[in-house]
Formats: C-alpha cells, sequence, structure tokens
C-alpha cells in the first residue's frame, strides 16, 4: 500500500522561521521542513524566494495541490497584509477573509489573517489563531468553553465559546525576560557565571512562590530580589536566572487567573516552556494543565478545508462553529 497523496502544502511563517508541512487528509504530515526564514530573515530574493527554495519541489512533484500560510507573513511587513479578523472568530469567520498572493504558474498562497479584539483595550493575534484551531480539531471537547494558555514571546490567554476566540489577553513575558536578562544589571551575574547542566527548578519555584504570597504587591517591587539574594549569598548566580523566570511566570498567572476562569485550562506550545507553566499552574493550585502539540498542522488544515481549498469532503472535517 502506498503513501497517502499529498493534498495541502501549509506554511507556519513567523518572525524567525518558516516551517512548512506537506499534508495528506486529516492532516496527516508526509514531510516537514525548517528553515530560519522569519519574515525578518529572508533570503535574497525575498518571500518568493523563501517560498520556492522551501516548498518549490514538492510544487513541481504535486501540481495542484493548493498552499496556505499563517502567522507574520500577512503582517503589514510580510508578504501582503491580511487584514484582522475582529472577535469573535473561528474557522469559518477565519476562512471568509484569506488573503491571496501570487506565487506565479497560476497559483495562489492563500495566507490566514490575525485575530483583533477592538474596544477599551484592543489587542490582536497572529498565527496563533492556526494554533487555537488546531487545538479544537485534535480535543473537539474543548470548543464547548475552555481557556487555552499559549507561552512564547507574547503569551496569550484565550477564552473560547462555541468553537470561536471570544477574547484575550497578551503578557509580554517572554520578551520582558529577555530584556530583563539582556540589557539589565539582573541578567549580569547569570552572564558571568557558568552555566547549570539543567533548570534551578527550585530556584524557579521560589520566584512563582514569592509572587503568588504577594498579593496585590506583584512584580515591581520584587524584581530586584535577582540580584539582592546574589549579593547575599541565598541564591547561586547561575540560579539567578531560573529565579526571575519564576518571578515573571508568577506574575502572569497571578494576574490571569485573576481575571479569567480557569475552565478546561489547556497548554499549548513546545514542551519546554510549557513545562515551566506546568510547574507555576501547580504551586498556584492547578496540578493537572494538560498539554497540546504540534497543532499548527491542524489549524491550517482546518482552514483550508473550511476556506474550500480541498473539497466538500474535507470541509466536513473541520471544527464546528456555532453560525
Amino acid at each position: 500500500m502506498g503513501l497517502p497523496s499529498p493534498r495541502l502544502i501549509a506554511l507556519d511563517w513567523g518572525t524567525s522561521a518558516l516551517r512548512a508541512y506537506l499534508l495528506a487528509d486529516d492532516a496527516t504530515v508526509l514531510d516537514v521542513r525548517s528553515r530560519p526564514w522569519g519574515i525578518m530573515h529572508l533570503p535574497p530574493g525575498g518571500f518568493p524566494a523563501a517560498f520556492h527554495d522551501t516548498v518549490g519541489d514538492w510544487r513541481d512533484a504535486h501540481p495542484g495541490v493548493p498552499a496556505i500560510a499563517a502567522g507574520m507573513v500577512g503582517s503589514a511587513q510580510g508578504w501582503v497584509e491580511a487584514a484582522y479578523c475582529p472577535c469573535p472568530a473561528g474557522p469559518q469567520e477565519l476562512a471568509r477573509v484569506v488573503r491571496q498572493v501570487d506565487i506565479g504558474g497560476n497559483a495562489v498562497l492563500h495566507i490566514i489573517p490575525g485575530v483583533e479584539q477592538r474596544g477599551a483595550a484592543p489587542n490582536v493575534m497572529r498565527g496563533e489563531e492556526t494554533q487555537i484551531v488546531g487545538a479544537l480539531g485534535l480535543d473537539p471537547a474543548l470548543r464547548e468553553r475552555a481557556l487555552l494558555v499559549l507561552p512564547g514571546t507574547h503569551c496569550k490567554w484565550v477564552d473560547i465559546r462555541a468553537g470561536r476566540i471570544e477574547r484575550f489577553e497578551t503578557f509580554m513575558t517572554g520578551e520582558l525576560f529577555s530584556v530583563l536578562c539582556e540589557h539589565t544589571i539582573l541578567g549580569r551575574p547569570a552572564r558571568a557565571a557558568e552555566p547549570l547542566p539543567a533548570p534551578a527548578w527550585p530556584a524557579f519555584a521560589r520566584g512563582v512562590d514569592l509572587i503568588r504570597e504577594a498579593g496585590e504587591r506583584g512584580l515591581a517591587p520584587n524584581l530586584f530580589l535577582a540580584r539582592s539574594l546574589v549579593l547575599n549569598g541565598t541564591l547561586q548566580p547561575a540560579e539567578s536566572l531560573d529565579f526571575l523566570s519564576g518571578l515573571l511566570i508568577g506574575e502572569e498567572l497571578r494576574v490571569a487567573l485573576r481575571n479569567s476562569p480557569a475552565d478546561s485550562l489547556v497548554l499549548i506550545g513546545e514542551a519546554a516552556l510549557c513545562g515551566r507553566y506546568q510547574r507555576a499552574f501547580a504551586q498556584f493550585g492547578y496540578p493537572d494543565v494538560r498539554r497540546i502539540e504540534n497543532v499548527s498542522p491542524a489549524g491550517l488544515w482546518h482552514i483550508a478545508a473550511m476556506a474550500g481549498l480541498l473539497g466538500a469532503s474535507a470541509s466536513s472535517a473541520s471544527p464546528e462553529t456555532t453560525p
């Protein structure tokens, strides 16, 4: 019995990297490729060159197979801007406003829009919406009501209702950690120390607990402890960054759990970072927060199906939504 036939070329195209999937029915991954060609690090020839160098042979071998992309490739700095889709948004709404860009040979690349939250506290996401659609496709029980957490440079906390993104918050935890480590005195002790072979989990837990017990005082008056505890010898220099990570993730959880119901709490993302969040959640009284990974192929597949790129049979496999 031969391999299943390719049905979709799917791209997760972000700021720092490009990942391409060759998908068969039901988002089965036949092949995957990764290139360091995010929108800020393109090769000579720009977006067309990165696309053709990454998946051109797939297109040649499988003419007529549609192509779809999600992520920063659809931003104002991307190949073509795909305007934000307003909340509440699910796969149906996203599919209706997919943008197209010519890729030659009488073919187009379909680009999925981001999602915009309007009102007094505006917010945006781009790329995460496709991961969310993928998670809902992989675990349909989450469609009715769930709180999805997507750790990263800009962590998203997303309320799901009836299969749609109802509202969301963004926490710049990852970017703050990077800035504090690289550009403030708090990162200096660890930079001068011998790196640890594994994370200093007791130091991380200490940071989480300190913030959890800080109440309304929160993060600001406790940040300098990442230095002063090193100076008085109660924290080793190499442990200071894990302590700082605990402070920052602890602050995110302290604020977010106060504002969001924790029904069906699920993490979406890669193992190492989600593992930190799982440890922090346990300290906040949520010991069984599970993680869903590899959601992008499923999300790209479901939105492509809803957009009619895969035919009627594929569309029936898309996540259900309430009109």
